[in-house]
């Protein structure tokens, strides 16, 4: 599945357009940046409440191609910015963590 169709099935708001519309295969949840720099699996979606620029560094690392920012939280402007120079797309729901894990994981496992 591609970024653009998770968004649409998880009604996701994208901070910025256009953003690359890569292949999304599974994603971690996690708020502790060292747990997800250390467990997280590479190219996955990033599932969390963080919103600051050194989420956006964490999920570079892990080559994430998108983070969803959930419990509609704002992302400030130096984090967008970062975002877009690292081609990772950025997501905000209004549903939680467990809500948007959950039915993206059965979206990826049918």
């Amino acid at each position: 599945m591609k970024l653009g169709e998770m968004a649409e099935k998880l009604n996701l708001r994208a901070l910025f357009e256009p953003y690359t519309d890569q292949e999304v295969h599974t994603a971690y949840a996690g708020d502790l940046l060292s747990d997800v720099l250390g467990n997280a699996p590479d190219k996955s979606v990033l599932i969390t409440i963080q919103a600051h620029k050194n989420t956006l560094a964490v999920a570079s690392v892990k080559n994430s191609p998108a983070i969803i920012i959930c419990n509609n939280r704002s992302a400030p402007a130096d984090m967008i910015e970062a975002a877009k120079n690292e081609n990772i797309a950025l997501f905000v729901s209004d549903k939680n963590q467990f809500e948007i894990a959950g039915r993206l994981y059965a979206l990826l496992n049918p």
